[in-house]
């Protein structure tokens, strides 16, 4: 700023003043200054402090009554100041009524929010009662993010989305972030079988409501539950496909439509050509009935539609990437390893515990013997490709 001009220096105020005596001069009046700043602090609270009260209203009134919002003790991989479902004294959590579909969605807003990474990404599985029992699968999936090679932060950025309000109690006494998507007069919450009725419902409500989580604009990593997290995926990603998979075979080309491709384990990009993929591979289940989700993507990746649309679809390596079908071979490697190619429960907790085990011996072996590649998975054991056979 330039210097005040001689008119301002000579104002007749100013000019007057200088009549004036410094002795004639009154103090500057600071307790009266005091005084005011103080009027002025009183009154913005009194404005502020009703405003306040009205906005928690509002936001409380969102949220139904019979569910309480509290924090949970923190652990090493939650995240700070995040308010979540927590059961109360007897350990329960009572479900929160359907309501309509914008209360619905405003859950589902928050707590993709709070899960979210900082490029909007996060990581979804899906959760039924049959596989929510202390010691079952979800039990092993988590426990295979702790035990994993910087896989444990990874946990602040999972959702569980469970299928019935049984899997959702046990969810909210396990893990901070879970929504509950739940149909009503349908039973989701016993073990499906591969490919009855029940099981292709639950594969494509799932798959309808991660069109929905693109729409909100969030890029996802889903798993199944019966994966096992051994190893960061991220960095194996590939960085420019909008959709990429994990495979039962793998032919040696990411982008060779002869791969064999297994929905359970998938990283797909929030674009215009992601969700008008979804909405497509969605309304095919009407062209191929009686097909489960994972078939039906296996028929319409040949369809020139996905290349009009502009989507670039990138199958995961099972070097990364393996499972029962096709194990990665190589523990040095191995990010994820899924149950896949496997009929029934009790047979996939027995070789995932299997697979654990594996995992926990690797680990304690020294990096000599490691670089050595000295140990293997010892499944399938009670899974078994022959069980798949007609």
């Amino acid at each position: 700023m330039g210097r005040p001009s001689r008119q301002t220096l000579n104002h007749p105020s100013v000019t007057s003043l200088r009549h004036f005596g410094r002795r004639h001069s009154p103090p500057p009046p600071r307790a009266s200054a005091f005084r005011k700043a103080a009027a002025v602090l009183l009154l913005a609270a009194a404005v502020a402090l009703p405003c306040a009260v009205l906005y928690r209203a509002a936001v409380w009134a969102t949220v139904p009554a019979n569910v309480a919002w509290t924090r949970r003790p923190l652990r090493e991989w939650d995240p700070p100041h995040s308010p979540v479902l927590v059961p109360d004294e007897n350990g329960d959590v009572d479900p929160m009524p359907p309501g309509d579909l914008d209360s619905e969605d405003l859950r589902l807003e928050l707590v993709l929010q709070e899960a979210s990474m900082a490029n909007k990404t996060i990581i979804l599985t899906t959760l039924n009662a049959a596989w929510a029992s202390p010691g079952s699968v979800i039990d092993l999936f988590i426990e295979s993010f702790h035990r994993g090679v910087r896989t444990s932060s990874l946990l602040r950025h999972l959702v569980i989305v469970t299928f019935d309000w049984k899997a959702y109690r046990r969810c909210v006494k396990i893990h901070p972030y879970c929504f509950a998507l739940v149909t009503e007069d349908v039973d989701f919450s016993q073990e499906k079988r591969f490919l009855t009725t029940g099981y292709l419902e639950m594969m494509w409500k799932r798959l309808d409501f991660l069109r929905l989580v693109l729409e909100k604009g969030y890029s996802f990593v889903f798993s199944d539950a019966d994966i096992m997290w051994f190893r960061n995926p991220f960095p194996y990603f590939y960085p420019d496909g909008d959709f990429q998979i994990a495979c039962d075979h793998y032919v040696g080309n990411a982008t060779d439509l002869r791969n064999i491709a297994n929905g359970g384990f998938n990283y797909v990009k929030s674009n215009n050509q992601s969700i008008e993929f979804y909405k497509f591979w969605y309304s095919s289940r009407l062209r191929y009935p009686g097909y489960h989700d994972q078939d039906v993507l296996n028929f319409i990746k040949h369809d020139p539609y996905i290349t009009n649309i502009g989507l670039t679809i990138k199958f995961l390596s099972t070097t990364y990437f393996g499972g029962i079908c096709e194990p990665s071979r190589d523990l040095n490697k191995v990010c994820t390893m899924h149950a896949n190619c496997c009929i029934g429960l009790r047979n996939k907790i027995h070789d995932l515990r299997i697979m654990m085990e594996d995992w926990r011996n690797y680990m304690s072996m020294p990096p000599s013997l490691k670089r050595f590649g000295a140990l293997s998975w010892r499944v399938p054991q009670n899974c078994s490709l022959s069980l798949l056979s007609p």
